[in-house]
């Protein structure tokens, strides 16, 4: 029997189960770890509110967890809980699949500043994760900024400017839906280092922009290229180019009648944050793209700014005594494998690229590593007790773990509680999660 511990319950994790599973059959014992008492990780807390269809993929996942060889291990932090030190001495393998839940600074003047926000801290703010339940975001104001030319910037603009109708269908937790139902703001502008031809933002989620029952999007038609260079581009990023082009075709008295208007300051890099104690503004350079890169051009402009949302990336959280590489923001590896016996997969190997469904192959390739690993005898001695070993161990430090079962019933607990046409009101703390077991 194979043991392996997985370090981390969202998709990189369960797509690793599921390969070890389909590799070793009945002969592996796969413990999944999580310092939350909910599995899913990114699905849960990281994919908008409103997109609920890419929530469901975790019905794979939960047909993975529910068989006998794979067990979640819930509210177990690795690190304080238990260290890696520990799960080598129970397990043949150890994989690291807990993604990259910190936001990746700015690093301006300023951006100490109140009501200025990472994008991993204000979209799990409105998705309930413990860390960032009491955030309490200051939606007063009528200018928000928000940085950044990918699909998370579009998910922060576009649930900042939804009525409370629109949320209709979606799993906003109820202290987010209050706080924006009574929001002041007005204009909300995503700042963009470069230009349409260079934006990462997709075609499904640009044109849900167009959709919004009180917001229109504005961009200026002078920083669109010439219509005949879109002929160069791959197809996806034409049609999200597309999307931009009727933006800017639609007209001013349509803008003239909508209550928020969402503006792409494109050719635009953040300097600094102004303010004294809370954010006010931000200083801007104006920029030209050169070979691919957006290069300043020492014009500065400054645009008034009650609230930023800074999504330009995240990193993974270090953990002691694994590798780590500080620029990358991601554990050192090499195509997975860090040290012997302990390898990563998802965005704690490559960085946050890719979209969901690239951890699949990336852990049906982390698994086959193990297996060669261990059919060289790289991975010590044989005979590791596995979950036997952690439940001995867990109970002599009095860990209070959650299980996959028990997971369940607070996914009842949950749907119960949930406000009319939503499908569930999430716990916003682990002592409310754990009480709801009880």
């Amino acid at each position: 029997m194979h043991h392996i511990a997985i370090i981390g319950s969202g998709p990189a994790g369960y797509y690793t189960a599921e390969a070890a599973q389909k590799h070793w059959g009945e002969d592996v014992q796969v413990d999944v770890f999580d310092r939350l008492p909910v599995p899913y990780g990114l699905i849960r807390t990281g994919v908008a509110p409103d997109h609920q269809p890419i929530k469901a993929v975790s019905r794979r996942y939960e047909k993975t967890a529910l068989t006998d060889n794979v067990r979640f291990v819930g509210n177990v932090s690795i690190g304080e809980d238990l260290s890696i030190a520990d799960l080598h001495e129970l397990y043949d393998a150890v994989v690291l699949a807990t993604g990259a839940p910190d936001d990746r600074a700015l690093g301006l003047p300023g951006e100490d500043l109140d009501n200025v926000f990472g994008s991993a801290e204000f979209v799990g703010w409105y998705n309930g994760h413990p860390q960032f339940a009491d955030l309490a975001p200051d939606l007063s104001g009528k200018h928000a900024v928000v940085i950044g030319m990918g699909n998370v910037s579009l998910d922060v603009a576009r649930i900042l400017a939804k009525t409370e109708e629109e949320f209709t269908g979606s799993d906003i937790v109820g202290h987010a839906l209050d706080a924006l139902v009574n929001s002041g703001i007005e204009k909300i502008t995503i700042v963009a280092r470069r230009g349409p031809h260079q934006v990462a933002m997709t075609p499904k989620e640009l044109g849900e922009l167009a959709h919004l029952t009180r917001a229109v999007p504005r961009i200026d038609a002078a920083d669109l290229p010439d219509e005949a260079d879109d002929a160069i581009l791959e197809p996806g990023l034409r049609k999200s180019v597309r999307h931009l082009r009727s933006f800017a075709a639609i007209p001013e008295s349509v803008h003239a009648d909508a209550a928020i208007e969402i503006y792409f300051d494109l050719f635009a890099s953040p300097i600094a944050f102004i303010g004294d104690r809370k954010v006010e503004g931000m200083e801007i350079e104006r920029t030209i793209v050169q070979t691919g890169r957006a290069v300043g051009t020492g014009e500065t402009y400054r645009i008034p700014a009650d609230l930023v949302v800074a999504c330009i990336g995240y990193r993974t959280s270090p953990i002691p005594d694994v590798p780590f590489e500080e620029r990358m923001g991601r554990f050192a590896n090499d195509e997975g494998r860090i040290l012997t016996g302990l390898y990563c997969v998802g965005w704690a190997r490559r960085g946050p690229t890719g979209t969901i469904g690239t951890n699949r192959p990336d852990g049906y390739s982390v698994v086959s590593k193990i297996a060669e690993d261990l059919a060289a005898g790289k991975l010590g001695r044989a005979g590791k007790r596995g979950r036997a070993g952690f439940d001995e161990l867990a109970k002599m430090r009095g860990l209070e773990i959650v299980t996959f079962k028990d997971w369940k019933k607070i996914e009842e607990a949950e749907a119960g509680a949930a406000r009319e046409g939503a499908p569930r009101e999430k716990f916003v703390s682990i002592e409310s999660m754990i009480r709801a077991l009880k």
